[in-house]
């Protein structure tokens, strides 16, 4: 299982999406994590353009796709970037789409006419309860009481049930494979 990385897109002031990022446990320091304004990161990584596939498919990339790689992973800063302040609809959906693009499994947070595009191109949306009802439409999941943390809790049972089943059904391969040597060799001896 994979360790899931929270990132803090907001609209507020960089100080103020820190402090709330620090609060929330998303960073331990500012300094240590790459903090953009919506714009700055639009000019990193620039726009999404479209590409055609093989199979005749239009495809969405981020155009600078190599400095998006770099910035959220933080390869060449060894900053990754944690908080976008002061960002748009669009910045949120430009993380989303290139996240998805480096082959992450990418779960959205919003409540907003604004955050649709972002919950349609994660694999996961969430939406929040008392959000408007296109966001609500557009997610997978609705949290009712509005709370992060079920989020956390939602991928502690799910991970717990996954590999509660990946035992089981090894445990029974097991058992079952033995027991079919059993009557094999035991069908052979008599033969």
């Amino acid at each position: 299982m994979g360790q899931i990385t929270t990132r803090l897109v907001s609209g507020d002031h960089i100080e103020t999406a820190k402090a709330v990022a620090v609060q929330a446990g998303i960073m331990d320091k500012p300094e240590n994590y790459t903090c953009l304004t919506g714009e700055e990161f639009r000019n990193i990584v620039g726009g999404i353009r479209q590409e055609l596939t093989e199979d005749g498919q239009v495809k969405l990339i981020i155009e600078r796709e190599n400095e998006f790689r770099n910035l959220v992973n933080g390869k060449e800063s060894k900053k990754p970037l944690r908080v976008i302040a002061r960002a748009t609809s669009y910045d949120k959906y430009l993380l989303v789409l290139g996240l998805s693009n480096l082959g992450r499994s990418v779960a959205t947070i919003g409540e907003g006419l604004n955050d649709v595009d972002a919950l349609n191109a994660a694999n996961v949306g969430f939406s929040m309860g008392s959000g408007v009802s296109i966001a609500k439409d557009s997610s997978d999941m609705i949290l009712i009481n509005d709370n992060f943390e079920a989020t956390m809790m939602a991928v502690m049972w799910g991970r717990n049930i996954y590999l509660n089943v990946r035992r089981f059904i090894q445990f029974q391969v097991t058992v079952n494979l033995s027991t079919l040597l059993f009557v094999f060799l035991g069908c052979a001896t008599k033969g």
